[in-house]
């Protein structure tokens, strides 16, 4: 055998490269067709080890289905699912029935799909607000682009249009803060 020269080489490698970028088995030839199926957003994505997003948080709670069942109904599940930073002010089951009867099936007609969305987007916040760090007074700009306002009782209890704060739950992607009124953006 004689021996081989860096051209001899290089036309070899310049031919295995050609073979492996050619020769590719029946299943990655047919991964553009999956490829065009849609696909899952965000919130489809499986992580035991982190921290769960805002919409994980609000998908676990038992008190929070009328809510979960309204960011599923608009779609907004994958946008919440995203890095954020998020305030989630999450009004829970017993807030929703407060509503005036019918008032839910109402907002849950495809024809009122947007005005859910206004009024889910009034309990948004993009960044993260801790409601023990806001002052008496303090208005905050929501997603919706409407301003909603804290009030801070001297027994130090905070509020949020009216709504008491329950409570707070740290999330991978920003915060949920547990309402006991649904939060109506002014018309």
């Amino acid at each position: 055998m004689k021996p081989r020269t860096l051209k001899d080489i290089s036309i070899l490698a310049g031919a295995l490269f050609l073979f492996a970028a050619c020769g590719a088995p029946a299943e990655e030839a047919a991964a553009p067709e999956a490829a065009s199926a849609p696909a899952a957003g965000q919130s489809a994505v499986v992580d035991e080890t982190s921290k769960p997003t805002v919409v994980g948080i609000a998908v676990k709670s038992p008190d929070h289905k009328t809510l979960v069942a309204a960011v599923l109904h608009v779609k907004y599940e994958d946008v919440l699912s995203n890095a954020g930073p998020f305030t989630v002010f999450a009004p829970t089951d017993a807030a929703f029935n407060a509503l005036p009867a019918g008032t839910l099936d109402e907002l849950l007609k495809p024809e009122n799909k947007e005005k859910l969305q206004d009024i889910l987007e009034y309990h948004v916040a993009v960044g993260v607000f801790q409601p023990d760090k806001m002052s008496n007074g303090r208005k905050l700009n929501m997603a919706n682009l409407k301003d909603t306002q804290f009030a801070v009782g001297e027994d130090g209890a905070v509020t949020i249009n009216g709504a008491k704060v329950l409570g707070v739950a740290e999330a991978a992607n920003g915060i949920v803060v547990v309402i006991d009124k649904v939060l109506l953006p002014p018309q």
